[in-house]
C-alpha cells in the first residue's frame, strides 16, 4: 500500500490504501461530529462559515476558522513534503510518517479527552484544529503517493467523478475499457467504506466516546504494518534464494526450510537415444 510510488502503483494498492483510510476518514469525521458538532474530515463547510464570519465582523471565529483551514492545509503540505524529500531514501519511510504523525495526533486526542477534557470551547476548538491538521496529512499522503487517484478524506469529488464514469458507461465502447472500470471500483470502494466507517463510529462512540480514536490509531497501525511485514518477507525470500544458489546454509535458510519445507530436486530426465 505504501512502498509503491505515483504510476508505479497497481489497481490492488489504491484499493487497500483506499478503503482503510476511507474507513478511518469516515470514523473520524462521525466522532467529531458528535463530540465537538464540527466535520474534521474536509474544511468545505469551514470555507462557507468563514465568509459568513467575515460578513458579521465576527474577527475572533474568523481566526478559528481561518486557522483551522490552514492546518488542514499545512497537514496536506508536509506530507507532500516528506514524500518528495525522502522518497530517494527510503519509500516505505517517506511514505509511513505522515501515517506515524496522524496516529500521535488521534491518539493524544483520544487521551486528552478521556482525561483531562472539560468540555469549554477552548479545548474543543484546540482538538478540532488537531483534527483537521490529522484528516489534512492523511488526505495529502494519500493523493501524493497515488498520483491525485486517491482522496479518502471527504466524498465530493469521488461522487463527481463516480457520476461521470457511470455516464459514461452508458456507452458500450467505455464499458469495455479496463482503466474506466478499475477506477470505478476504487470510487466504489472509498464510498462504501467511508459510509461503513461513519456507521462503525455512530454505532459505538457512546460505548467507545474517546477510545474511538484508540480504534481509529490501530486501522492506521494496520496500513503501516502491512507493508513493513511484506518488506522483511520478501527480504527473508531474497536472502534463503542467494543462500541457496550460493550454498551458504546460515540460520535465515535454516529457518525458512524449516517453515516452509526443503524444496524438492527435480530428477534429470534421460533422453531416449541415451538408453
Amino acid at each position: 500500500m505504501l512502498r509503491n510510488y505515483s504510476n508505479s502503483r497497481t489497481l490492488g494498492d489504491n484499493i487497500r490504501l483506499g478503503t482503510l483510510t476511507a474507513f478511518t476518514a469516515g470514523t473520524i469525521n462521525i466522532a467529531s461530529l458528535l463530540i465537538f458538532l464540527s466535520f474534521t474530515s474536509n474544511v468545505t463547510g469551514h470555507y462557507a462559515i468563514l465568509a459568513a464570519e467575515i460578513s458579521k465582523g465576527n474577527w475572533s471565529q474568523v481566526a478559528v476558522m481561518g486557522s483551522w483551514i490552514f492546518l488542514f492545509f499545512f497537514g496536506s503540505f508536509l506530507s507532500n513534503f516528506i514524500v518528495i524529500n525522502f522518497n530517494k531514501k527510503s519509500k516505505y519511510f517517506a511514505h509511513a510518517l505522515p501515517l506515524v504523525l496522524e496516529i500521535i495526533c488521534l491518539f493524544g486526542v483520544g487521551v486528552y479527552g478521556q482525561l483531562y477534557y472539560q468540555k469549554t470551547l477552548a479545548e474543543t476548538e484546540v482538538l478540532v484544529a488537531i483534527m483537521l491538521f490529522a484528516t489534512g496529512l492523511q488526505n495529502g499522503l494519500t493523493a501524493s503517493i497515488s498520483n491525485f487517484s486517491v482522496k479518502t478524506t471527504h466524498l465530493t469529488g469521488t461522487t463527481t467523478d463516480l457520476g461521470i464514469l457511470v455516464s459514461m458507461f452508458t456507452q458500450k465502447k467505455y464499458r469495455k475499457n479496463g482503466e474506466l472500470i478499475g477506477r470505478a471500483k476504487l470510487l466504489m470502494s472509498i464510498m462504501v467504506a467511508y459510509v461503513l466507517g461513519a456507521v462503525f463510529s455512530g454505532l459505538t462512540y457512546y460505548y467507545l466516546e474517546f477510545r474511538v480514536f484508540y480504534v481509529i490509531s490501530v486501522c492506521l497501525m494496520i496500513v503501516i504494518g502491512y507493508d513493513a511485514y511484506k518488506i522483511h518477507v520478501r527480504h527473508f525470500n531474497t536472502k534463503y534464494r542467494y543462500n541457496r544458489i550460493y550454498k551458504k546454509p546460515n540460520l535465515l535458510a535454516y529457518l525458512y526450510e524449516k517453515i516452509h519445507g526443503i524444496p524438492k530436486s527435480k530428477k534429470n530426465r534421460k533422453l531416449v537415444f541415451e538408453d
